[in-house]
């Protein structure tokens, strides 16, 4: 049925499906990778206690019926695994109910760890690829064309993700206005990039160029993708181009990536081949009755679920980040409300000495991503997410962030925990636990060019005060 399916996206869908079951790959990863010592059974939030205090129907996870960090290993690496059948093409070279099913099923284990990931998975990329997967499902494979409902759909997802972005941006911090809030933002962000020193010492002018291109790029761009073509693939371009830029400047586990894919699908095939020397389209079948049912059924789904995403968006009380059902299908999105002017660390320190006196000699924990070292470029961490880095970040901007987790993260360096030193880049106790840890909490700014050049200083720091004071072990 020609309404139904369009043939000239059928490269944008290939592209699509690969690069997101390669972004799920990276996911299930980064969890097999860190779960122990964060939601493991012994983990600073454990997941057995998460579901003894929250039902199933808030928090839909296999983990309700069973939990042992075994099991939760299998299901992460059975992701990995399942994700890189995706990213080798296995969807396309089965039946399209087969396809399906392997979609939906990576798509259910990721919707089970998240549902138990508690703060550590409170991210919207986290939600995105939820969102993004279980369309995924109906995006259909190679032996039948892509179908336009689906296609809209996800256009319908990243002009949520983008717009919300601009209009959270225009409604909260007056420097969003006044185009002078990347005068801080690349210092001051989560975790900067190799780049981000780069960046951030661009001239003002250019700055405010950068701020005014990202309102474009959020607020007129999203707009045109419901446009006819050509106009929606330009939009989707001004989309992907500064996706790019984003994913130079900074950190952000897998947002970007994922956005840029989504904009990919808006991209009309036809048209770029013109241009570009880009491979014949295949001759795909005539979609079944069962899929086209299928396919209306869920479009009908998400324009009912879409009410309360577009409330907010309405509201001058718009809220970022939220799921309003438990299976995160249409979410709402945004990003930066705020920026911050003053970068601030958390500076986690041990020491072997029982008594403390002036001579005491602290040795400072290392981070696999957030600044510590002065002398340590800004490391290339995106799409991996390392999730204790994260929340570091947000606890150094109010303890209360760290409040439910930071004591138990802090008696595990005091036992030197395996799992918990795993998250980190070095253990400066490697022979036996210490006896006192403190923390510490830094104001950074970036070096300038000459201190660089001349001392490969990134950073400054000086500190601000104490985060915690000494404690040690109990007894």
């Amino acid at each position: 049925m020609e309404w139904f399916t369009d043939d000239t996206y059928w490269l944008g869908r290939l592209v699509f499906q690969r690069g997101l079951a390669a972004l799920y790959f990276v996911a299930f990863l980064s969890s097999a990778n860190q779960f122990r010592a964060l939601i493991g059974a012994r983990g600073l939030l454990p997941v057995p206690r998460f579901v003894a205090a929250v039902p199933f129907r808030r928090s839909p996870s296999i983990f309700h019926f069973h939990y042992s960090d075994r099991f939760f290993a299998v299901v992460a690496w059975t992701g990995v695994g399942l994700s890189a059948a995706l990213v080798a093409g296995a969807a396309d070279r089965v039946p399209l109910w087969a396809s399906m099913l392997l979609w939906a099923l990576v798509w259910a284990l990721y919707l089970s760890i998240v549902n138990v990931g508690q703060t550590w998975y409170a991210f919207m990329w986290e939600s995105l690829l939820l969102e993004a997967g279980f369309l995924a499902v109906f995006l259909g494979n190679a032996r039948t064309a892509p179908p336009v409902l689906v296609l809209w759909m996800l256009r319908w997802l990243l002009f949520r993700l983008e717009f919300g972005a601009g209009l959270i941006k225009l409604r909260g911090d007056p420097c969003w206005r006044d185009l002078t809030c990347l005068y801080y933002h690349h210092e001051t962000q989560p975790m900067p990039s190799p780049l981000s020193w780069l960046f951030h010492h661009l001239p003002r002018p250019l700055h405010r160029v950068e701020t005014a291109a990202n309102h474009f790029a959020q607020l007129a761009a999203p707009l045109a993708l419901f446009a006819p073509q050509p106009v929606a693939s330009v939009a989707a371009g001004v989309i992907v181009v500064t996706q790019l830029w984003l994913v130079a400047s900074g950190n952000f586990a897998w947002l970007n990536w994922l956005a840029l894919l989504l904009a990919l699908t808006a991209i009309d095939g036809g048209r770029a081949a013109d241009v570009l020397p880009l491979p014949q389209a295949p001759a795909p079948a005539a979609p079944p009755a069962w899929y086209q049912g299928i396919v209306l059924a869920v479009t009908a789904l998400v324009a009912v679920l879409s009410y309360w995403p577009v409330r907010n968006l309405l509201s001058r009380h718009q809220v970022m980040n939220a799921s309003f059902n438990p299976l995160h299908l249409v979410n709402t999105y945004g990003a930066f409300g705020s920026v911050g002017r003053v970068r601030h660390e958390v500076v986690i320190e041990g020491t072997d000495d029982r008594e403390l006196t002036d001579d005491t000699v602290w040795k400072e924990y290392r981070f696999k991503g957030k600044p510590g070292d002065v002398h340590r470029i800004p490391p290339q961490v995106a799409p991996y997410h390392l999730r204790l880095d994260w929340l570091l970040w947000f606890a150094a901007i109010s303890p209360s962030y760290a409040a439910p987790w930071f004591g138990a993260f802090v008696a595990r360096l005091l036992a030197n925990d395996p799992a918990t030193l795993k998250l980190l880049r070095g253990n400066p106790f490697p022979t036996s636990p210490p006896a006192c840890i403190r923390a510490r909490l830094y104001r950074y700014t970036f070096s300038d060019r000459r201190e660089l050049l001349r001392h490969r200083t990134w950073w400054h720091r000086t500190l601000a005060g104490e985060f915690l004071p000494a404690v040690t072990k109990a007894r």
